[in-house]
């Protein structure tokens, strides 16, 4: 196997060889609205970025995602589910580096407070290392699909936070962030209930 070929005669070790990272989108809901966890930088510029590591010599991706969310954001026994791999080769200034991101949605009782750490709402995010933007918005778009009704999204924040939540109250605070697709989703004998997606 060390002397291995492929067709064209070149090794493994012949071809371009990029760093493997992963980055975590933290998803719960904070004062009612979605947010995600994010944790400062390490290095000088101190920036805000997803909880994330390069991969280590014989570790498997789920052993750096859990490795990186208890040394950089102090977290423990969580179940982070692999949610995409982002390989758009400028994406890190550092170099050329996959990132295979993963989500889990949490309690907000479950997540640090500390300088370190801040609670971002997704439709309010601040300046975000690399292509952390995009993750953020593609877990989101995961967590459910648009279109969607009103109650399943409160479903979802209902699950996320642990406790029921009045609907119109619920749906006052989210309209200003949704926007109406003009379809409507016929479930059973009830009325058609109105769909949305992010605005």
């Amino acid at each position: 196997m060390a002397d291995y070929r492929d067709s064209s005669g070149r090794r493994l070790f012949d071809y371009p060889q990029p760093s493997v990272a992963v980055d975590t989108a933290v998803l719960t809901v904070a004062d009612g609205a979605l947010a995600v966890l994010l944790v400062r930088a390490g290095d000088s510029d101190g920036e805000w970025r997803l909880p994330g590591s390069f991969l280590h010599e014989g570790e498997t991706l789920r052993g750096a995602v859990l490795r990186s969310l208890r040394t950089k954001a102090g977290i423990d026994g969580l179940r982070p589910r692999q949610l995409h791999v982002f390989d758009e080769p400028g994406r890190d200034d550092r170099g050329w580096v996959l990132s295979v991101a993963h989500v889990d949605v949490v309690r907000v009782d479950r997540l640090p407070a500390s300088e370190e750490h801040r609670l971002a709402p997704v439709d309010n995010l601040p300046d975000l290392k690399y292509d952390h933007r995009e993750i953020v918005g593609f877990a989101v778009d995961a967590l459910l699909e648009a279109p969607f009704t009103m109650r399943q999204l409160r479903l979802v924040h209902e699950a996320v936070s642990g406790q029921a939540l009045m609907p119109d109250t619920f749906r006052r605070a989210m309209l200003p962030q949704l926007r109406a697709t003009g379809e409507m989703l016929i479930e059973g004998r009830g009325r058609p209930a109105e769909l949305f997606e992010r605005a």
